[in-house]
């Protein structure tokens, strides 16, 4: 599988759904760091899947820290509207990590100081807004990354 899709703490069960779909798509393996904002079982997270559900590679961890020690040393790329470099400069390669905050507040200001230099971040072009959807941050990224590997 050409990347990771990790998604910490998410809130909105639609969101995963839709990245769960994706990461089918894409051939991508996707990560889920708890607690969740939703139960996994959520009827919403299998509708925004619909029946692919079922097919998805999928991981799941008790905490930030936990998938951090699992997959050490391993190329990670961490996505934050903090963040100073675009997305597009980001190193992709085969088996990447992408890491993305919860809907509500991102990432945690401990990750995002601890890992500075592989923060990124997709550009905005308009003051009246914060931030993308997740799922389409998500799909911006991959998509990219999957364009690069070619």
């Amino acid at each position: 599988m050409p990347y990771n899709i990790v998604l910490f703490e998410p809130e909105i069960p639609n969101n995963t759904g839709n990245i769960g779909r994706l990461c089918l798509a894409s051939g991508a393996h996707l990560h889920l760091v708890k607690p969740f904002g939703f139960e996994i079982s959520d009827s919403r997270l299998k509708r925004a899947g619909l029946d692919y559900w079922k097919h998805i590679s999928l991981s799941i961890y008790d905490s930030i820290d936990h998938f951090l020690e699992t997959h050490k040393g391993k190329p990670m790329a961490f996505l934050s509207s903090h963040a100073t470099k675009d997305y597009l400069s980001i190193d992709f390669e085969d088996g990447m990590f992408f890491i993305f905050g919860k809907e509500s507040v991102g990432l945690p200001e401990r990750i995002i100081a601890k890992n500075a230099d592989q923060l990124f971040k997709i550009p905005l072009h308009s003051e009246h807004i914060r931030s993308l959807n997740l799922a389409n941050a998500v799909g911006i990224v991959v998509y990219e990354g999957l364009r690069n590997l070619k």
